[in-house]
């Protein structure tokens, strides 16, 4: 696998950015927007994709968290930004196949494909997972990781992503806004 590094600090989102917009190709075969989720309390948006261990892990968990928090009126999108054509298990039909195996089509959970990499530049996404977590007003109040246990989910000490869901649901300030994501690099184009 050969992996691009991305960097351009200009497109690092900062704790108070507003949200980007972006209109991308949900497994689902149909597009979606950012307009979709105007109603949520609280959305995170998570880079993630077929390909990483660690994005593996993470999956059955981040459906807990969304089916946990959905009657706050939490969303999660799930973004995949690598390259497919490096990483062949990123293809959007794999997307489709992992989709349903997760039974994502009967929650309101969509995993969408950023498929020229242009989202995940202007959030500065960098890792598999990596999260963007925006407050009702749409600003940027955490972004990072999930937790600080990606191989044993009982073995988590710090559930970074589901403390900064409840103080964002809650209205309060995050206490830790930024923590460093623990995934694998994005697979970006040549």
């Amino acid at each position: 696998m050969r992996v691009q590094n991305y960097k351009n600090i200009n497109a690092m989102l900062q704790i108070g950015d507003k949200l980007p917009e972006f209109n991308l190709k949900g497994y689902d075969e149909k597009m979606h927007s950012n307009y979709e989720y105007a109603d949520k309390y609280a959305l995170a948006v998570v880079f993630t994709c077929n390909s990483s261990p660690v994005s593996q892990a993470y999956s059955k968990r981040l459906i807990k968290l969304f089916e946990k928090y959905e009657d706050d009126n939490l969303g999660i999108i799930g973004i995949n930004a690598n390259d497919d054509q490096q990483e062949p298990s990123d293809s959007f039909e794999q997307m489709q196949l992992a989709a349903y195996h997760f039974n994502l089509h009967k929650l309101h959970f969509m995993y969408l494909k950023d498929e020229d990499q242009s989202v995940a530049k202007r959030f500065g996404a960098t890792k598999n997972p990596e999260v963007f977590l925006f407050n009702s007003k749409r600003e940027l109040v955490y972004k990072g990781a999930i937790d600080d246990n990606w191989e044993s989910e009982t073995g988590v000490t710090g559930a970074y992503l589901e403390d900064a869901i409840e103080e964002a649901l809650d209205g309060m300030e995050i206490d830790f806004p930024e923590i460093a994501s623990n995934g694998t690099p994005i697979v970006w184009k040549h």
